[in-house]
């Protein structure tokens, strides 16, 4: 019996310290299988244009640029809903969009460049609530800086981020995209950045719930065994 009271000790005191969490974990894991991570990310949002065709004279603007000093480190000429493009990569990690027919450097965006970008590549038809460049990121945007927050009087309060130096949507994100983000948070115990896994509070307590349930699990047996010896009552 002694291998039962320490089994029953580790198991009753482990889940007590680490209860909480534990419910934490099935009650935010049962929200992840409940909404479909396209539906968190926006993706039904998306509106579906077909792009236009290359011309070739657009070769022409990519030439122009490729020359020009500093000289890029790569240059993409894509074809896009609002128009062919070029978006040119430098030394230092910076980019920039040109237009492809004319040459002309469209970078950074101002805010109804933006908001026309998102326009086009999102369904929606609600005025914008707030338009604000990003500098810096956040929890809620770590993709590339800087950006416009373009948010739409919605009931899901949708905010597109288009990138100011590539023209292009970076992120959706919507109050069902920030209540994941939330759960995700406690689901990992990254209560800051919302994104690593990897840090000892939660090695800790999933090595603690571990121990728990092996606990629990080896006190079947002493658990079954009491119920047969159990003396009958009349």
């Amino acid at each position: 019996m002694r291998i039962a009271q320490i089994a029953s000790f580790l198991h009753k005191w482990l889940a007590l310290i680490i209860g909480v969490q534990i419910f934490i974990w099935i009650a935010t894991g049962l929200f992840f299988t409940v909404f479909p991570i396209e539906q968190i990310r926006s993706e039904h949002r998306v509106r579906e244009i077909a792009p236009i065709e290359l011309q070739a004279t657009d070769a022409t603007a990519l030439g122009a640029v490729i020359d020009a000093s500093p000289h890029p480190t790569r240059v993409t000429l894509e074809s896009r809903p609002e128009g062919s493009m070029i978006v040119a990569e430098y030394p230092d990690r910076s980019s920039a969009l040109f237009d492809a027919h004319t040459g002309a450097r469209l970078s950074p965006l101002n805010a109804d460049a933006a908001l026309w970008v998102a326009r086009l590549r999102i369904n929606t038809d609600a005025s914008v609530r707030t338009s604000t460049l990003i500098t810096t990121e956040s929890p809620e945007y770590r993709g590339a800086l800087p950006a416009w927050r373009i948010e739409f009087d919605e009931p899901s309060k949708l905010a597109v981020y288009v990138s100011a130096n590539t023209g292009l949507v970076t992120a959706r994100r919507s109050e069902l995209w920030r209540v994941y983000d939330t759960l995700w948070a406690l689901h990992i115990m990254d209560w800051r950045d919302h994104e690593n896994f990897n840090h000892w509070p939660i090695i800790l307590v999933s090595a603690l719930a571990l121990l728990s349930t092996i606990a629990g699990i080896a006190l079947i047996p002493y658990r079954f065994r009491w119920r047969r010896r159990r003396p009958a009552t009349n």
